[in-house]
């Protein structure tokens, strides 16, 4: 039953409004005084409160304040019962939270449609308040699973390697989930053990950019896969085999960049093919040119059916280090100037930076952000550093 409370300190008009309320079914519950209505709502929570105006001691506007301050009045609707007919006193009341006045003397057939309008007022209030918290739960369990897959997917991510190449990496997700994935690992063809790499960025954002990404990888791991070395050695053939299983017209319109590659220990060539992908920046400290770009060769994968994608190879010298990297880690907009940060001002910050091994990649992330004035990234920022002996 729906329960009005009922503030007056004259007695014979609580009476009457009691009188003509629970004759349409109402429970209604009286007060004599503010103080005495103020500790009955927070008893009851009523659905609706009609509060006389003047009383000794705290007055209808006070009371009414005090309930329209406090969250669990939130749906509660507030008659304020005066004789005032000033626009003032109106005006006063409504600036003080009242939703609705009824005047002395009380008419029963008005106080009846004012009680019915105010409670259809709360009956919806209810309802979006509902609505609104239901809203509020499934946006946490969204949140939670986003959580979870991002967990996820970072826990396919390859540990740092120490050896003849030493690697590590570094991923810092952005406020969304994102399609950025990498992983290397080392592969034995009959004629040489291999270090194989690839990064690849799904266009996009959210859920679907993140499972594309996963089931890239796992197609990449598949075991028949393995036991074609010569596909999984051979950057282009690489690339051609994704394009023929990850066209866009198959995948919802969703494309990829990627970088994948291979070194020969032995030889010291890197053999790679980029599909629209950041290029690679290959760093020589003391070099006559320190800096090489690994540019891209194709197109994003998915783009165009049949497309041949080129392999290039680069001797690495000794002593130097090879980057590879999401473009979330450059495309931003330099909050001092306006304008958009780029590549070329990266790497300006990548080759100081490379001078020191024993800085983090962390660092290095902070360092961009000192330098563009960006604390937070719209787009997954991720790197990997090779160093080779």
């Amino acid at each position: 039953m729906v329960k009005i409370l009922v503030i007056d300190d004259d007695a014979t008009m609580r009476l009457l409004v009691t009188l003509v309320l629970r004759k349409q079914g109402y429970e209604v519950i009286q007060a004599k005084n503010g103080e005495e209505g103020l500790a009955l709502a927070h008893d009851i929570l009523p659905a609706l409160i009609i509060c006389d105006w003047m009383m000794p001691k705290m007055d209808g506007l006070q009371v009414c304040q005090a309930i329209k301050s406090d969250p669990k009045f939130s749906a509660t609707f507030f008659i304020l019962l005066t004789a005032r007919e000033e626009v003032a006193d109106r005006i006063q009341g409504l600036d003080t939270g009242a939703d609705e006045f009824l005047s002395k003397p009380i008419e029963s057939t008005e106080l009846q449609s004012r009680v019915r309008a105010g409670l259809r007022l709360y009956q919806l209030n209810q309802t979006l308040q509902k609505l609104a918290a239901d809203l509020q739960r499934q946006k946490q369990l969204l949140e939670a699973e986003l959580a979870e897959a991002a967990a996820y997917v970072q826990s396919l991510l390859p540990l740092p390697q120490q050896g003849e190449v030493s690697i590590r990496s570094y991923f810092l997700p952005s406020t969304q989930l994102g399609g950025d994935f990498f992983y290397y690992d080392w592969i034995q063809t009959s004629e040489s053990r291999l270090l194989r790499f690839y990064f690849l960025d799904v266009s996009g954002h959210g859920l679907r950019a993140a499972l594309l990404s996963v089931s890239i990888r796992n197609f990449l791991h598949l075991s028949s896969l393995q036991e074609q070395r010569i596909n999984l050695s051979n950057p282009a053939a690489v690339l051609t085999l994704l394009n023929d299983n990850f066209s866009m017209e198959d995948h919802n319109g969703q494309y990829f960049t990627i970088v994948y590659g291979t070194y020969n220990p032995k030889t010291r060539e890197l053999c790679y093919a980029n599909a629209g992908h950041p290029p690679a920046l290959l760093i020589c400290p003391g070099a006559e040119q320190p800096l090489t770009s690994l540019a891209a060769t194709g197109i994003p994968v998915g783009f165009m059916p049949e497309f041949e994608f080129e392999m290039k190879s680069q001797i690495i010298p000794e002593l130097s280090k090879l980057y590879t990297f999401s473009d979330g880690i450059y495309e931003m907009i330099d909050t001092e100037t306006g304008k958009p940060w780029g590549l070329e001002k990266f790497s300006g910050v990548l080759q100081q930076f490379a001078q020191s091994s024993s800085v983090s990649l962390e660092t290095l992330i902070e360092q961009v952000q000192a330098e563009t004035g960006v604390k937070t990234f719209d787009d997954d920022c991720a790197i990997i550093e090779f160093n080779f002996t």
